[in-house]
């Protein structure tokens, strides 16, 4: 091949027309926006399938950041009694430390073994009021071994 060089012709504006039908050719000189008209409203009806997709989605986070959050304050408030515990207070106020951190409507359970005081705190959240329904229970547990001298 050599001294053979490839490269592009110019195309013929009415050979390039001649298998195209009259709408086709009309619209090869205008310009994009004028040939929307099909695509009208497309988007507003993508949004509307879209949408209710994305409101569940949020709506299911915000639910489980909700229960976490319960379980967090169940863990901290475990945490609490058992310290507490450790320090040789009474059942009773042990119980009382740790439903202020674990907020009113908490179980909590105190166990001892031996030299070790065992908090379990439990707690049902209410996820998304009466409309959607539905309770998880959440708790969180804690040990902590007896102070010397208590």
């Amino acid at each position: 091949m050599s001294g053979a060089t490839v490269g592009l012709r110019p195309v013929d504006p009415a050979a390039a027309d001649a298998g195209r039908s009259g709408a086709a050719r009309e619209r090869r000189g205008r310009a994009p926006e004028l040939d929307r008209g099909r695509e009208r409203g497309s988007a507003t009806a993508e949004l509307a399938v879209v949408l209710p997709a994305i409101v569940v989605v949020l709506l299911v986070l915000l639910l489980a950041a909700s229960a976490g959050t319960a379980a967090l304050a169940c863990a901290d408030a475990a945490r609490v009694g058992a310290r507490s515990a450790s320090l040789g207070l009474s059942a009773g106020e042990v119980r009382a430390d740790a439903t202020r951190v674990a907020g009113e409507g908490a179980r909590i359970a105190v166990t001892e073994d031996g030299e070790w005081v065992h908090v379990t705190v439990t707690r049902d959240v209410r996820l998304g009021g009466s409309a959607i329904g539905g309770t998880v229970t959440v708790s969180g547990q804690a040990s902590a071994r007896r102070e010397p001298g208590t």
